[in-house]
């Protein structure tokens, strides 16, 4: 009523009405309607329509893969802002990649240059790809939550001793080993700093999740958790890279990268004939003679966007592990003016764990490889 008046809303009026509506969109199930989340729709009906009018005309389709970075990247600032978890970026790239790849199978395979071979190849590149995400969405290494008399104990910890901000980012630093091991001997050894992390470095305490976190480790905000050498929350897997899933979350990017370059050079061999895949990308005449045409190319620019945007997340990524400094740790670097800026800033060295490339190297690679060790002053 207010709206058809061109009256003004209370405060807080539209996202009420949002979380009212994305409550009630449920599904029909034999156990019971099934709630909907809403974050999955928009990519499974906005991107076959997009990708479909962007194949009618060149410049339509200069318009849409210009504009779909941006909405992306909008969305992606939205729920950075307000703190919250979504499946939108999960969902848009599963999609993308199925749909991907029925568009290589309808419109690409039926025009027989690419052999049986190649489709297996690529196949099995996709399968890899699943099964290193499926292993990154599990547990990143979360820190143990403690009982509730573990907290009880914690209230009356001095606050003269509390150096962090509200984040969580930095706590107080315990006054020695004994007590680190009295308010957190339950946690399974990881009040303990682990063998290879340099002597002095402290120990924090997080005043979310209520206990004392090794060194690198941090606070997830989206999470709610804390996790053993933090790296970043990623939106695309809609879950935290830690210690425990980082080797995955690097093999999920890098079969990705492989797949679909070879997927891109398949398909440009077969529309844009005796070309180079680069110089086909930007020059194919015959891309937009007929409609199947059209929509392969258009397909390829979708896959070379985002291909382009996963590749610099891996560079960034391949790069931090050679330094031996998680995405966290550079972004604490910035902030506190602490780090040098390498490589034209794409990279920034804190010093800290930098051990050589080699000995970097296999650290990362060791990530995960067994429990931490507990020595006999810890069992007593």
């Amino acid at each position: 009523n207010r709206w058809l008046t061109c009256k003004s809303l209370p405060p807080g009026a539209l996202e009420r009405i949002a979380d009212t509506v994305a409550d009630r969109v449920r599904v029909p199930w034999f156990a019971g309607a099934v709630k909907v989340n809403l974050s999955l729709v928009p990519p499974l009906v906005l991107l076959p329509v997009l990708l479909h009018v962007a194949a009618l005309h060149f410049l339509l389709g200069l318009i849409v893969l210009t504009s779909l970075p941006v909405v992306v990247l909008w969305y992606y600032y939205l729920t950075h802002r307000r703190k919250e978890r979504t499946l939108f970026f999960l969902s848009l790239g599963l999609f993308s990649l199925g749909y991907m790849y029925y568009v290589f199978l309808q419109e690409v395979v039926p025009r027989g240059r690419v052999g049986y071979s190649q489709v297996v190849a690529l196949t099995c590149g996709m399968i890899l790809m699943l099964a290193a995400l499926s292993r990154a969405k599990k547990d990143p290494g979360y820190l143990p939550i403690p009982a509730s008399d573990v907290k009880s104990s914690h209230q009356g910890l001095p606050n003269k001793s509390v150096r962090g901000s509200s984040n969580g980012l930095h706590g107080i630093t315990m006054s020695g080993a004994a007590s680190g091991r009295a308010v957190n001997g339950e946690a399974k050894g990881y009040s303990r700093m682990s063998a290879e992390e340099p002597e002095g470095v402290k120990k924090d305490w997080c005043t979310k999740c209520q206990l004392v976190r090794p060194a690198r480790a941090g606070h997830c905000r989206l999470c709610g958790r804390c996790v053993r050498r933090l790296d970043h929350h990623c939106v695309w897997i809609n879950s935290c890279v830690g210690e425990q899933n980082h080797q995955a979350f690097i093999l999920a990017l890098s079969f990705f990268m492989l797949t679909s370059v070879y997927g891109i050079t398949l398909t440009l061999h077969t529309i844009c004939r005796d070309r180079t895949p680069f110089l086909a990308l930007f020059y194919c005449p015959g891309a937009y003679s007929d409609y199947s045409s059209a929509l392969s190319f258009t397909c390829v620019w979708y896959c070379a966007i985002v291909t382009a945007g996963m590749g610099y997340i891996l560079l960034i990524q391949l790069l931090n592990i050679s330094y031996n400094v998680t995405e966290r740790e550079a972004r604490l670097a910035l902030r506190d003016n602490t780090g040098r800026r390498l490589l034209g800033g794409l990279v920034i060295d804190t010093g800290q764990y930098n051990r050589g490339f080699l000995c970097n190297w296999g650290h990362f690679l060791s990530l995960g490889s067994s429990p931490p060790q507990h020595s006999a002053e810890d069992i007593v």
